[in-house]
């Protein structure tokens, strides 16, 4: 009994020593975790130009600037210093201008005394004007075949300067954390797009259909959620905007409502608000006799009358409420129509979900239009029904 017993124990000491360690590991001390990136049309820094006059150069094209955004950065000098805003700073920005990504990160290497990490790589953002130059295929190359960087990293575009999205003016707020916070408020509501991470980029480029990006405005290091930027599915490019309606229009569209309101003004032209309680959507494909496509997107949404500024004395009826639904559902169908205006005639492209329902309902018919959806697209007809029904209107007492 006592050889069984030590037969075990010496079976399991073995089995634990001969249990592996993490080949890459590394202490975090050691390592710069970056949990940002901003990219840049080109644009060498003050700091950079400096140290290329002082022989810190290398052949290169300054295509773009990649900024990092590097947590928890070390304070330099003594702990016990006054500076309050020193002792708070979170993150650190360092920026590099190049033509390859993968050779700017090496270049960090010559610059900090920590190596950088993407394990921890929460958000990546474009600008407009990089997407536009560049194809997103060559931009994002690297990120998806790097192992450090997780498929879960959240992917926007930027209107202006990516790099000042990851600024703030919070001493306790970390710029890159807060953009993929950020995301999450859809709950709340529907002028946010469903978050794109690098794991469905990769699957939307590879498609090679046109999609739309969460696009991020800044002024003053404060940011905002506001609209999207097409990325045309032919070239890989940035070619426009879409507005926040236009994003609440393809979340309607495309059964992708979480939340929100409908603004709309009644007969007085008096703001009355309409608070989405559940939404659903529906788009059927329909083919004609002589083969021509047609698509129906039915709508069906129910909700309360949250906020009426009319202060005239009239009861809350079934008549009157249905008069409410007249106008929210007239101002829905306004913004649709003036969004499916915008893709079919100022942009022809096709971002709110139509391929994908022709390729699931008609697969077959699908692989002999997908090369040229996005300008065959403009010439179909799309038709809507929609339906809002006012349920309740909030503890309202009258």
């Amino acid at each position: 009994m006592y050889k069984r017993g030590l037969a075990k124990l010496l079976l399991a000491a073995a089995l634990l020593v001969s249990l592996p360690a993490c080949w890459s590991s590394r202490e975090i001390e050691d390592l710069s975790l970056y949990t940002g990136m901003a990219l840049d049309q080109g644009k060498p820094s003050l700091v950079e130009k400096e140290l290329e006059e002082r022989g810190g150069s290398y052949k290169k094209r300054n295509t773009l600037t990649a900024t990092l955004q590097i947590v928890p950065e070390k304070i330099i000098g003594n702990t016990k210093t006054k500076d309050k805003q020193q002792q708070q700073q979170r993150f650190f920005n360092i920026s590099e201008t190049g033509d390859s990504l993968l050779e700017i990160f090496r270049q960090f290497s010559i610059r900090r005394d920590r190596p950088i990490i993407g394990h921890h790589l929460k958000v990546i953002v474009v600008s407009e004007q990089l997407a536009a130059q560049e194809n997103m295929r060559q931009l994002m190359d690297f990120v998806l075949r790097d192992n450090d960087i997780r498929p879960s990293c959240m992917v926007f575009l930027s209107e202006g300067n990516a790099a000042k999205t990851l600024t703030t003016t919070h001493p306790d707020e970390i710029p890159s954390f807060r953009l993929r916070d950020m995301i999450g408020n859809r709950f709340r509501t529907n002028k946010l797009m469903e978050g794109v991470n690098l794991s469905k980029l990769d699957a939307l480029m590879h498609s090679k259909q046109s999609f739309i990006l969460q696009n991020i405005v800044e002024s003053e290091s404060e940011v905002e959620f506001s609209g999207a930027g097409i990325i045309k599915g032919e070239t890989g490019q940035f070619i426009g905007n879409l507005d926040q309606g236009d994003v609440e229009s393809i979340n309607w569209i495309k059964g992708e409502i979480k939340s929100g309101t409908i603004k709309a003004y009644d007969e007085a032209d008096e703001v009355i608000t309409y608070e989405i309680k559940s939404a659903e959507s529906k788009i059927t494909v329909k083919e004609s006799a002589d083969d021509e496509l047609s698509f129906h997107v039915k709508i069906e949404s129910t909700g309360r009358l949250i906020e009426k500024w009319n202060n005239q004395h009239r009861k809350l009826d079934e008549a009157y409420l249905k008069e409410f639904e007249k106008h929210f559902k007239q101002r829905l169908t306004e913004m649709i129509n003036r969004t499916m205006l915008k893709m079919k005639t100022t942009y022809k492209v096709d971002v709110a979900g139509f391929g994908q329902r022709l390729s699931i309902e008609e697969p077959q018919k699908w692989k002999k239009v997908k090369d040229h959806w996005d300008e065959m697209f403009s010439t179909i007809p799309v038709t809507f029904e929609v339906k809002l029904t006012i349920t309740d209107y909030g503890s309202f007492t009258e």
